[in-house]
């Protein structure tokens, strides 16, 4: 908070180094240490272990549904340079934009659906597998089918951490895909990715070394204010040079290319906030050790929480607990009647609990089947505010009865 009021009180209109350098530069830096906390590989640091320049980068975008915008428009700059490499003049491009095809699960966020539907290319959404997972094996027989009907694949959207159960998709077999088929790889992490400041998370996530693109939301888990979505490119060629406009009130720094970013090329707005300030302040004041601790809390918050609900008996866990996320429902076992009355009683189980005002949880179906899932994350939150979630859970089944 105090890093956003600083922000604002220096009003800084960021949206090239020749206006903001200090700002210009801080982005570079916070992103780079955060990259390295997390554990990113040194592709997508903006500079290189020697300090020289790196040809990757990150950038802090308003949403990830920003991000998703942008790296799709870059995945198309990538996708056509390729097409015109092969040999296809300028005319032909143009007539096969509305050919290319982006890959997503059933369980992909509406981030990248309203991304697609932004820049205007066809959409696959491909069944998730009975864990919730987008599979190496069901994206390429995707692919397969739509580059027999002539249509052009050039970009897929893997998760680790879904919105509906935080499942993981398949991230190296994804990556085997996309390195094959020529498409751009872009991990959505948007809640998970603060995890990775935990070195225990990191095996969960192999295969995001191989990815164009990686994004998650600090401002989701990892104690800093909306809005700040930490997004970071292995090559920012495509991107940049698909967002660049060059205009004369637009000035750059002559001469001089190392270190100096314009970030308006990395982004839909020309203008920008100056949010590498609170990610920073984040960062120092916490450190390390601060951040993995409330990550960790979490966790075991979320992991007591589910051993509460299957010892009741009267519940069962829908999804594995890896993260801050339980998903579960009463068991049909418990209630009389169909399926039917079975999602009826679970539905209104999570009304009856928000209408109880003591806390606040959504639900959510799987594959027709309703479930409740709240998610343990809140900075001033406590193993007290968890054990109430589990007491007002219990009381309000009872009365659904």
């Amino acid at each position: 908070m105090l890093g956003d009021m600083a922000s604002s009180m220096f009003n800084i209109v960021g949206f090239n180094w020749i206006c903001s350098p200090a700002a210009t530069e801080l982005e570079t830096v916070v992103m780079d240490w955060l990259g390295k906390l997390i554990g990113l590989n040194s592709r997508f640091m903006a500079i290189k272990e020697d300090g020289t320049e790196g040809d990757g980068g990150g950038v802090i975008q308003g949403t990830a549904s920003e991000a998703h915008i942008v790296v799709m428009i870059a995945a198309r700059e990538m996708t056509i340079d390729r097409l015109k490499t092969n040999g296809m003049d300028d005319n032909n491009v143009d007539l096969v934009r509305h050919k290319l095809v982006a890959y997503f699960s059933d369980q992909t966020h509406s981030a990248g659906q309203k991304a697609a539907n932004i820049i205007g290319c066809q959409v696959r959404i491909i069944k998730s597998d009975a864990n919730f997972r987008l599979t190496k094996r069901a994206l390429q027989d995707a692919i397969c089918k739509d580059k027999s009907a002539g249509l052009i694949p050039f970009f897929v959207c893997a998760t680790f951490g879904t919105t509906n159960t935080a499942a993981i998709d398949d991230l190296s077999g994804i990556a085997d895909t996309a390195e094959s088929e020529h498409l751009w790889l872009h991990i959505d992490a948007a809640y998970a990715g603060a995890a990775l400041v935990c070195p225990e998370f990191r095996p969960l996530a192999h295969g995001i070394e191989r990815a164009h693109s990686f994004n998650f939301n600090p401002h989701k888990w990892m104690l800093t204010n909306f809005d700040c979505s930490a997004l970071w490119v292995a090559d920012s060629t495509h991107l940049v040079g698909a967002l660049s406009i060059e205009r004369e009130y637009l000035p750059k720094v002559k001469d001089a290319s190392d270190f100096v970013k314009d970030y308006r090329n990395w982004q839909l707005p020309l203008g920008r906030r100056f949010r590498a300030l609170k990610l920073w302040f984040v960062m120092r004041m916490y450190g390390a050790s601060g951040i993995r601790a409330h990550i960790r809390k979490h966790v075991k918050e979320a992991k007591w929480l589910e051993a509460q609900l299957v010892e009741d008996g009267r519940f069962e866990i829908m999804a594995p607990v890896v993260f801050g996320l339980v998903v579960f429902r009463v068991k049909a076992s418990i209630i009389a009647g169909n399926a039917h009355d079975v999602n009826k009683t679970n539905a209104e189980l999570v009304k009856r609990i928000n209408n109880d005002g003591r806390v606040f949880l959504v639900g959510t179906k799987l594959r027709g089947v309703d479930a409740l899932r709240p998610a343990i994350g809140s900075s001033r939150g406590t193993p007290e505010n968890t054990a109430l979630l589990l007491k007002v859970i219990k009381e309000c089944t009872t009365n659904c009865k």
